[in-house]
């Protein structure tokens, strides 16, 4: 956990971010009393994110999915070496697979 002053955070803020960034806590001194904590948000979680997928929901504009997403897709096809994917592409075409 590091600790910073208000004079230094501003003089600094890029750097403490940065260290948020990375996992690190932050706690914030006005002289030298602790007045406040920054922290990393959760891992896949983003306020601004969530709120604004909720405003665009609210719109109209998009609607949530009702089932989660796949796990895995399925695995890429391996050409034959010397085969362009063109060639089969067409040739699955022509095939009627």
């Amino acid at each position: 956990m590091k600790t910073a002053s208000i004079s230094e955070l501003k003089d600094r803020l890029s750097a403490y971010v940065d260290l948020v960034r990375q996992g690190e806590i932050v706690v914030l001194t006005d002289r030298n009393r602790p007045v406040a904590q920054i922290v990393p948000l959760e891992p896949g979680t983003s306020e601004s994110d969530a709120s604004r997928l909720a405003e665009l929901e609210r719109k109209g504009m998009v609607r949530r999915a009702r089932k989660p997403p796949m796990r895995s897709l399925a695995p890429p096809v391996r050409l034959p070496e010397g085969v362009s994917v063109l060639e089969a592409l067409l040739e699955e075409r022509h095939g009627g697979r």
